[in-house]
């Protein structure tokens, strides 16, 4: 199970690739995914909700400086990112205000994994992971109905009653089975990234299926939208790491906190509450941002090589 864990991490990015290409080929096929990503997105929570422990939350308490400055520029960097590309790009209403909404989403857990192959700070990670997601119901409606109204009509209620059900309920019940059977669920949890997986992969089939018409008008526009937005989370949730003092490790925790989002959440809400068009920069996001995150993880891998490289010869220099 491990070694299929690994095989699907390395190459989940390509088996997303594959799958959207096959549905926008044959749209039929997979439109009928839409009418399930509420539940797809409650398995994927329930999962997260399995995997949690006690420590997650003691590191908040402890140190909450790295997680408090996460969870800040993500629902603040992201949001208002969205809102200039989509400005400065002109982008369509439903289009922008799916941008925003994928913007005013919590962390992805995929997140969690490029943190640990980056060698970022990984109990931080999954901190920030865990409390974003606990704040959705109140801040992505929040940034949303501040900067996306003008573009779409946004009920802050009914996206807090959405996020609550999505999310909230199915997390608790992964946290109630865990403390029920304890033995079960850890032998369970290690299929857990593949079922996610999986889940993530059928819903941006459904949704690229749903949209292969406006994909074909639309795409490059949104998908460069997309590109930009995920560049600036990872970017300045470096910088704002740095800012703030925090270590390289936890810098790396918190770009890629930042940069990578629960597209799934954002690929539900605004099938439920917008359009499926609205949903589309959720999806691109899904197929991009698990290319982008390995890419980042590759280049600080060979930045590190070459730092380890430099001390070695500087040091055998020193010996001869």
């Amino acid at each position: 199970m491990n070694s299929l864990n690994i095989f699907v991490n390395k190459y989940f990015a390509v088996f997303v690739l594959v799958v959207a290409f096959i549905a926008y080929l044959l749209p039929d096929v997979f439109v009928g995914i839409t009418g399930y990503i509420t539940i797809l997105l409650g398995v994927i929570m329930f999962g997260m909700g399995l995997t949690l422990n006690l420590s997650d939350f003691r590191i908040v308490a402890k140190k909450p400086l790295p997680v408090l400055t996460g969870v800040v520029a993500q629902f603040v960097i992201m949001p208002l990112a969205a809102f200039i590309i989509a400005l400065v790009l002109q982008l369509p209403p439903e289009i922008a205000a799916g941008l925003v909404l994928v913007g005013a989403c919590p962390g992805g857990t995929a997140s969690n994994v490029m943190v640990y192959l980056a060698k970022g700070d990984l109990p931080v990670s999954v901190a920030m992971t865990t409390v974003s997601t606990l704040l959705a119901p109140l801040l992505t409606p929040l940034a949303l109905l501040v900067l996306a109204n003008e573009w779409l009509p946004v009920d802050p209620l009914a996206m807090f009653l959405s996020i609550f059900q999505v999310i909230i309920i199915p997390i608790a019940l992964g946290l109630i089975i865990k403390q029920l059977f304890p033995k079960t669920v850890e032998k369970s949890v290690r299929a857990l990234p593949i079922v996610s997986m999986a889940a993530i992969i059928a819903i941006v089939a459904g949704v690229v299926g749903a949209n292969q018409e406006n994909i074909a008008a639309t795409g490059l526009l949104v998908f460069a939208a997309v590109v930009l937005h995920n560049s600036f989370g990872l970017a300045l949730g470096y910088v704002t790491a740095k800012l703030v003092g925090l270590d390289e490790t936890k810098r790396r925790a918190v770009s890629i906190e930042v940069g990578m989002q629960n597209s799934g959440l954002g690929t539900q809400l605004a099938t439920v509450h917008f359009t499926p068009l609205a949903a589309l920069p959720s999806a691109i996001f899904s197929v991009w941002h698990n290319i982008s995150g390995p890419l980042l993880v590759s280049w600080w891998g060979r930045k590190s090589q070459k730092r380890e490289e430099a001390l070695e010869e500087k040091e055998w220099k020193h010996y001869k």
